[in-house]
């Protein structure tokens, strides 16, 4: 009997009906936060995909980038809700802030090869198809990917190399520029003309079309060695053109070395024998 004069007293539901009321308008609250909140983050991230894309970012760096901030933006959303619901949040703050430099930790290679990536992408310093030189391997750039690049060496190998290791060493690209130049070394005899060796290197470099005229070639003896005379001939040729121009150059040059008499020397050893009594 007593119970049910407790339900029917009025100060009860009164009580009850402020409290729902309350509790009513911040879920209504928390629910309106989420909502915009949600709005809002895939707002602003759509206007930084939007941002990067004319900016020429690159679209795998885009796209990772544009969900990192809508998912660190909705995460932030989610938290002022569940605090309008008076529900303490700075136990949710610590507890994402030591789950997230435990997992740092954890991941701190992959961190790297991450931050790596990004700055590669950012700043560019090679883009696929290019050749390049990095973490001592030489090769055609297939992908750059957030954390590694694919790289394929001439004889068909694909390389997969984490951004870290490259970020951290020298980069060398041979693909940046239009052209590029020759360096080749021949040696002739002490007893060849250096005037006719130098007319015959130039009339071959003369006859073949993929030299550049500008800058003109360099062509002149470096050294006087030990058993011939180095002429050094640098011709500047285009990026695409490089290898054909340093096999074809060197067989021409033989051959016409051959054809004019000109000696090309190689070492030498001669051997006495003394025969003993």
């Amino acid at each position: 009997m007593e119970q049910t004069e407790q339900l029917m007293n009025p100060e009860l539901w009164r009580q009850a009906y402020v409290v729902g009321a309350e509790f009513g308008l911040k879920l209504v609250a928390a629910l309106l936060i989420l909502v915009v909140g949600r709005w809002v983050a895939q707002w602003l991230a759509g206007l930084s995909r939007r941002l990067m894309e004319r900016a020429g970012t690159d679209a795998t760096l885009v796209g990772f980038a544009r969900n990192l901030i809508y998912f660190a933006l909705l995460t932030f959303v989610v938290i002022a809700a569940i605090g309008q619901l008076g529900v303490q949040t700075t136990s949710f703050i610590a507890v994402l802030g030591a789950a997230g430099f435990a997992v740092g930790l954890a991941l701190q290679g992959s961190l790297a090869n991450f931050a790596a990536g990004v700055l590669m992408i950012v700043f560019r310093p090679f883009k696929a198809g290019d050749y390049v030189e990095v973490a001592g391997t030489a090769g055609t750039v297939e992908s750059i990917q957030v954390f590694t690049t694919q790289l394929k060496t001439p004889d068909n190998k694909t390389i997969i190399i984490p951004n870290g290791q490259i970020t951290s060493g020298t980069i060398v690209n041979y693909s940046a520029k239009d052209t590029r130049r020759v360096d080749m070394t021949f040696g002739i005899g002490y007893g060849d003309d250096i005037d006719k060796a130098k007319g015959v290197i130039r009339d071959v470099l003369g006859a073949d079309p993929r030299v550049l005229p500008e800058p003109a070639p360099v062509i002149a003896v470096v050294a006087l060695a030990d058993s011939s005379v180095n002429i050094v001939a640098r011709p500047w040729v285009k990026s695409s053109d490089y290898w054909g121009v340093l096999t074809d150059t060197h067989e021409n040059i033989k051959k016409q070395f051959d054809a004019q008499g000109i000696s090309i020397p190689f070492p030498q050893r001669d051997v006495h024998l003394y025969k003993a009594d």
